[in-house]
């Protein structure tokens, strides 16, 4: 299978991109299954229904969110009623929606998408990523009930990316890192066959800093004091994110590109 991950949505700026772009994407590139983490796709904190429907109208098969996932209320809701969203597994017990998922891509093929939060030097303190994703492989094994399954690690530290990334080595198709907004440049294999990239980057304005306006960052980094709230930058936005091929029997990688389209990243196709 063709598979693409999109990494963290940044404002109106990433959605149009993702608008203008994905569709053509999808064809050219014979895309079989694609996922967007759109958790900052409105005003950079969360994403509400609205932009959500046009993503997913885009060509996106499935949502995954973040930290800031229910920062726009109405995703409460709306979650419950739009399967292809999914929310971290271990967000809270009681949080609406779900952290995993099967979905069926072209051919009635079934791609297992799961997404947790880290724990090292994020700001809420998370149940234990390693054991809900365990339990998610456990239940879908790669080439079983899954034919591809797909892994997005949420976190600030590069350190615990890599380590889900060998947790789930031979057990996943792609395991990709997502929240920090800067793409990584090591995208690879790893031993047991695990399509790997630390971060996939954001899609957004790279003139910024992580996606924001400059000005209020850097006051706060000069000063170390806020005075206005913290906004996305509007300029032409790079969709930034990860391509892997699978093997149809085995699930496992066997091509992997980072991907940069558009804006100032501009790279080549896979």
């Amino acid at each position: 299978m063709k598979l693409l991950f999109l990494g963290d949505v940044v404002g109106r700026a990433g959605r149009a991109a993702i608008t203008q772009r994905l569709p053509t994407l999808r064809a050219e590139w014979s895309l079989d299954f694609v996922v967007v983490n759109g958790e900052n796709a409105t005003g950079g904190m969360g994403i509400s229904p609205d932009h959500a429907r046009a993503i997913l109208s885009a060509g996106a098969d499935c949502l995954t969110l973040g930290d800031h996932a229910f920062d726009q209320k109405d995703m409460m809701q709306f979650i419950e009623q739009e399967p292809r969203i999914l929310r971290p597994l271990n967000y809270a017990k009681a949080a609406p929606g779900k952290g995993a998922r099967l979905f069926e891509a072209k051919g009635g093929r079934k791609v297992l998408v799961a997404q947790a939060l880290g724990q090292v030097f994020m700001k809420r303190a998370f149940d234990d990523p390693f054991s809900a994703v365990d339990a998610v492989l456990r239940a879908h094994p790669l080439g079983g009930l899954a034919q591809a399954t797909i892994v997005d690690m949420h976190c600030e530290a590069t350190s615990e990316k890599m380590a889900m990334g060998h947790w789930c080595d031979g057990r996943a198709s792609l395991v990709v890192g997502t929240h920090t907004h800067i793409p990584t440049a090591d995208a690879q294999i790893l031993s047991a066959g695990t399509g790997y990239q630390s971060d996939a980057g954001m899609c957004g304005d790279y003139n910024s800093v992580i996606g924001m306006d400059r000005a209020e960052p850097m006051r706060r980094f000069i000063t170390g004091m806020g005075k206005e709230r913290l906004t996305p930058a509007n300029g032409e936005a790079t969709l930034s994110g990860t391509y892997v091929e699978t093997d149809d029997k085995t699930g496992l990688a066997t091509r992997i590109r980072m991907i940069r389209v558009g804006g100032r990243l501009e790279a080549a196709a896979p």
